[in-house]
């Protein structure tokens, strides 16, 4: 079996060979720090989660490094209303997303990086981009990438110069300096009185970065000048990722970035779920009606990463009634052995991992296991705990619910009441039961008890 992802630059499934195998080089778009990341935005992170643990469940190396915007026109404008310096302001936004990756199962990256801490990297290429003519600077002082002088501009997002044009209107507006080409994009932007005391004084004068110049500079510094893999979300191919690759193989004449992959959007009533729209659920809404997290990153595995989802509270809930169905069938199977991973399961959910992340069809499998009777109960905890490695679901972290005794008093009542063929008596336990936050459920084995 080989590893197959889609790749975005290409529009094509291909077979995944790394540039120094088994060593592989991976970045991911994280979040601008200036508010609580909401539920589309954790689409992206779950994804790259997810691909890092196939990755890491096939036997490669990963090096992977998360950027954290922390400068840009948002995290100025908003620490500025707060009254608050932009690294204070940045650092609580960056510690609630460091709370909320817990709560999801993600694992962190190699590294997380900031954007304030490569300046220095960020003016060498862009010096580099001036020294090869690529880069003009305008009458204000700022520095802006021609698009016209890279001939590859567009083989990402496969548009032509009229319709990036048209289409990245809504992002350029917020970047909104002095242009000679509606398309071209800042790399060094001069200070102005918006920014407030956000600047830093370089060779290219007093100012800050653009956006897009950002990652290419903390890629390349800890990942080198070419990258395996590179994901984010759908929205960020252009022209977020298209600026990147200008920027980046027009400073070094080498291929930025070999496998380019992207997840669709979270939709709400049909729509993109953005803060723009004020249509956006964050982590905290999930929490605030007791649902657990995991079972968004459940519901989200249950679709293909590069089919569009759309969010509905009555869906996720669903998510959670099977997970906490998972998870009790789990510790059904009791005790503390473990026995081997069953070999036949683990050679299909390889295959339906390895092409593309094929999360339903692997999650399918995962019933399939706990149904299978002629599966020793440690050998499926073993399967269960491997397939696990990818889900990122937390089954080796389940524990048997300690059930309190005033609720074994009443179990032990119905039984009897039911040995007694009193079964109204019996019902109006178990309703007692349900009412006190457990169910109970008549087994061969006689009744087993868990919390609802």
């Amino acid at each position: 079996m080989a590893l197959k992802f889609y790749n975005t630059l290409t529009r094509e499934k291909e077979i995944f060979t790394p540039i120094n195998s088994p060593k592989v080089g991976f970045y991911s778009c994280g979040p601008t720090v200036y508010n609580y990341p909401h539920l589309g935005n954790y689409r992206a992170y779950i994804f790259a989660d997810t691909l890092k643990r196939v990755l890491l469940y096939s036997g490669y190396k990963v090096k992977h490094i998360m950027n954290l915007t922390d400068i840009d026109d948002k995290t100025i404008r908003d620490s500025q209303k707060e009254g608050k310096t932009l690294k204070e302001f940045t650092e609580f936004y960056t510690e609630e997303f460091l709370k909320d990756n817990k709560a999801l199962n993600i694992l962190n990256p190699t590294k997380f990086t900031k954007a304030s801490d490569y300046i220095d990297e960020m003016v060498k290429i862009i010096k580099k981009l001036l020294e090869k003519g690529l880069a003009y600077k305008s009458e204000d002082g700022s520095i802006y990438f021609d698009i016209k002088k890279f001939k590859n501009y567009g083989q990402l997002s496969h548009l032509t110069l009229e319709n990036q044009k048209e289409n990245a209107s809504g992002r350029i507006k917020t970047d909104e300096y002095e242009k000679e080409n509606a398309n071209d994009f800042a790399l060094w932007k001069a200070w102005d009185e918006k920014d407030g005391n956000v600047f830093w004084k370089t060779e290219l004068g007093k100012g800050r970065p653009g956006w897009h110049i950002e990652c290419s500079a903390m890629s390349m510094k800890n990942l080198g000048e070419q990258i395996d893999l590179h994901t984010g979300g759908v929205d960020n191919i252009f022209p977020h990722h298209e600026n990147e690759i200008a920027q980046s193989e027009g400073a070094t004449g080498k291929q930025f970035v070999k496998y380019w992959m992207h997840n669709e959007w979270v939709l709400v009533d049909n729509k993109k779920m953005a803060k723009s729209f004020q249509n956006f659920y964050t982590l905290r809404d999930i929490i605030k009606r007791e649902i657990n997290p995991l079972a968004y990153r459940f519901w989200l595995l249950m679709a293909n990463y590069r089919t569009r989802v759309n969010f509905v509270w009555e869906a996720l809930e669903g998510a959670e009634t099977a997970l906490k169905r998972l998870f009790g069938l789990y510790l059904e199977l009791g005790g503390s052995k473990i026995g081997e991973v069953h070999k036949e399961y683990q050679y299909k959910f390889k295959e339906y991992i390895e092409d593309d992340l094929d999360t339903p069809r692997a999650l399918s499998l995962l019933w399939d296991v706990f149904k299978d009777e002629n599966i020793s109960k440690a050998d499926k905890k073993a399967t269960i705990l491997d397939f696990d490695k990818v889900f990122g679901l937390g089954f080796e972290k389940l524990k048997e619910e300690k059930i309190p005794e005033e609720i074994k008093k009443l179990a032990e009542e119905r039984e009897q009441a039911r040995k007694n063929k009193n079964f109204k008596k019996s019902d109006e336990l178990r309703k007692e039961i349900n009412s006190l936050g457990y169910e109970i459920k008549d087994t061969a084995e006689g009744q087993k008890i868990n919390k609802i």
